[in-house]
């Protein structure tokens, strides 16, 4: 597609995903074919019913609501570390800066990772073009790394137990 002919938005490197509406933190990622969502408590029923729960009990976007589908797909997905996986994909409706669309997400268990939503650049090509210096959660990253830095100044060894070695002092 030739840039001249139609203006795309540009996103930053995170930005917020309303799905149901309720914002969303999500992770853009260029490096990523496909997105993925954090879901959790999955299962088949007999009858070929998919049922799932968008994030998890420990995440602040979690409501216990179970969605249910028979419109799915499965697919092998191969991490950056080469560890490969098999996902449900299914669809969801989401909006990013006021454009909503259907976008395929691969069913993630996402607990470890800073963002329940990864996009990745099949949903955003054509619509969005990215700009790595604009964040949404520059500001936290910021706070967060200045708490870091000044836990560490105050007591290395406890900074150490806590943080590298897991283990509260």
């Amino acid at each position: 597609m030739d840039l001249t002919e139609k203006s795309l938005d540009i996103i930053g490197s995170t930005e917020y995903v309303e799905i149901d509406g309720r914002k969303i933190p999500a992770k853009i990622d260029t490096g990523a074919d496909s997105s993925a969502i954090w879901a959790s408590n999955i299962t088949m029923e007999e009858d070929g019913v998919l049922s799932f729960s968008l994030f998890g009990p420990k995440s602040p976007y979690y409501t216990g609501k179970r969605l249910k589908t028979t419109d799915y797909t499965a697919k092998s997905i191969r991490s950056s570390i080469g560890n490969v996986q098999v996902r449900y994909r299914i669809k969801l409706p989401i909006t990013i800066l006021g454009k909503t669309f259907e976008t395929t997400f691969t069913l993630a268990e996402r607990s470890r990772n800073r963002f329940p939503i990864l996009i990745g650049r099949r949903t955003i090509s054509g619509i969005f073009l990215v700009d790595v210096s604009r964040s949404v959660t520059t500001q936290r990253k910021l706070a967060k790394s200045s708490n870091l830095d000044q836990e560490l100044h105050e007591n290395p060894f406890k900074f150490h137990q806590k943080y590298i070695n897991n283990k509260e002092a």
